[in-house]
């Protein structure tokens, strides 16, 4: 790829509440742990800029609310996104089990709907001691839908830039295979957002 070409991807990070997704989402932006907890409604977007593959991306990340009662809202965020994070907390069975749905979601919204559309999966608050979701149970379900798994903690850092990176260069990768689509698909998202 040209080292001058910049491309700007629009990445989702979606699951249940409390997970920790904001929390991540800090951690990767600003390099910054909040211990105050807030619950996102409707969903906030947080840009950064970095270099992959001798392409600039400038990443907008869209941070969703977990909440049941902002899922139909929340799914409206979905259209035009190049890339997926599925979050959980690794002290919540119920947030692990919840994945099937969210993915399904995001599957279900994403156009054109396709199994290559890029996710990654991260298994959050690795540094509290009451797991309940053994690393191999989440493994082997991201085995079997064919997604890579990060163990993180964005309280200390651990594994989130490694995460956040992979994805970005999974939809870097698929954005450059759909070659002309990259200008329209901007177009469309420049109009999605207005929306708001």
């Amino acid at each position: 790829m040209n080292p001058r070409k910049k491309v700007d991807l629009k990445l989702i990070i979606i699951g249940a509440l409390g997970v920790g997704k904001t929390s991540l989402l800090h951690q990767y932006v600003h390099k910054t742990f909040y211990e105050d907890y807030q619950t996102t409604l409707g969903a906030s977007i947080l840009s950064k800029i970095i270099v992959l593959d001798d392409t600039t991306l400038k990443l907008q990340i869209w941070d969703t609310g977990g909440q049941e009662r902002f899922r139909s809202m929340v799914s409206t965020f979905y259209k035009g996104s190049d890339g997926c994070i599925l979050a959980f907390d690794v002290t919540d069975l119920e947030s692990f089990e919840a994945l099937d749905t969210w993915r399904g979601d995001v599957l279900a919204k994403t156009i054109p709907m396709e199994q290559s559309y890029p996710m990654v999966v991260l298994g959050n608050k690795i540094d509290l001691a009451d797991r309940q979701v053994p690393q191999e149970v989440a493994r082997g379900w991201c085995k079997e839908k064919d997604i890579p798994y990060f163990e993180v903690s964005a309280k200390n850092d651990i594994n989130v830039v490694q995460a956040f990176e992979m994805l970005a260069s999974r939809a870097l990768s698929r954005a450059g295979s759909r070659g002309g689509n990259d200008l329209w698909n901007h177009g469309q998202r420049r109009k999605f957002e207005a929306l708001f």
